[in-house]
């Protein structure tokens, strides 16, 4: 009987976490996930749902101790999956990671593909640990998923179909003709669960997507299946171009600024404009393409996540 690889997950309460270990679970004679949570947040109802499905829950605070060491030694991999405000406790988990000797980290990207300096904050941030892992020549696989089918639409008129504005692509984007990858976030830990059991993918990065939409495909799509009309809202390369500008030169005066404004505009940018976010993209930057290595991965297509939101299925994320 084979070993099992045992995973640590950071963030295994939140969208992304949630589906990395629903994935993991879907195969518990491969995997042993222990869910890494603050103490005061154990008790919590998603950490208890956890438990009573066969995650080990791990009390311990993400800082710069001999508790976190211990909490990793034995891990075989380490996946974080929390947001770019804590990157400090990020940090903190690498150290830890280097010091208990975990055979491989997954940090926390998750996102569209773009190059690593010059396009989006948010990317240069999430390099910034990438290198911090690199100084310590910890193993690692770095994994980028597109954007997701979850935050591509505007609402329906009816309301049947909600978006959450402030993290959505609810305007059209320039022309609305650019081809992105878009994955449906329910995915990711599929992708997940093979890419972390994969030697091939030690120390490289890799790119998942379920499948390539121009905006103005996608909301015809939309359009054609829920028989409803969808107004356009357009937002040009010289607006978002602007917006960025705004954001950047309040940073330059006070290091502070409208993260989300700027995050938001920069992503628009690379997703609609620049076109960063797609496979020969990725692969230019280095990637592997997950739809190479796993061909017999069974990704949700656009149509069928449209359907589960009209029937009511699932709501819009961080709502």
């Amino acid at each position: 009987m084979s070993t099992k690889i045992k995973v640590a997950v950071a963030g295994a309460s939140g969208v992304t976490g949630t589906s990395v270990v629903n994935a993991l679970l879907a195969t518990p004679e491969k995997f042993e996930v222990t869910a890494l949570a603050r103490p005061a947040s154990v008790g919590k109802r998603e950490y208890v749902e956890l438990a009573e499905r066969g995650v080990i829950i791990t009390p311990v605070e993400l800082c710069e101790s001999d508790e976190l060491v211990q909490a990793l030694t034995g891990q075989d991999v380490v996946i974080e999956c929390m947001t770019l405000n804590q990157l400090e406790q990020e940090k903190a988990l690498v150290n830890a990671s280097s010091k208990a000797g975990v055979g491989r980290y997954v940090p926390s990207f998750f996102g569209p593909c773009c190059p690593p300096r010059g396009v989006m904050l948010a990317r240069e941030m999430k390099e910034e640990v990438l290198n911090h892992i690199k100084k310590l020549y910890l193993p690692y696989t770095a994994i980028d998923v597109g954007w997701w089918y979850q935050l591509s639409f505007p609402p329906l008129p009816s309301g049947r179909f909600k978006a959450r504005f402030e993290y959505s692509t609810v305007e059209v984007v320039g022309d609305g003709n650019q081809p992105w990858a878009v994955t449906d976030n329910r995915d990711i830990g599929k992708y997940v669960a093979k890419i972390i059991a994969d030697p091939r993918t030690l120390n490289k990065m890799v790119f998942c997507h379920n499948q390539i939409w121009s905006q103005n495909e996608a909301l015809k799509l939309l359009e054609k299946m829920s028989g409803e009309s969808i107004p356009r809202v357009y937002v040009t390369k010289e607006e978002l171009e602007s917006s960025i500008s705004e954001c950047e030169a309040e940073m330059a005066k006070s290091n502070q600024t409208d993260m989300l404004k700027l995050g938001m505009s920069q992503y628009k940018h690379l997703l609609g404009i620049r076109g960063d976010n797609t496979p020969e993209k990725a692969k230019y930057l280095g990637y592997l393409d997950a739809r190479e290595l796993y061909p017999e991965i069974e990704a949700i297509p656009l149509e069928s996540y449209i359907q589960d939101m009209l029937d009511g299925k699932l709501k819009a994320p961080y709502s």
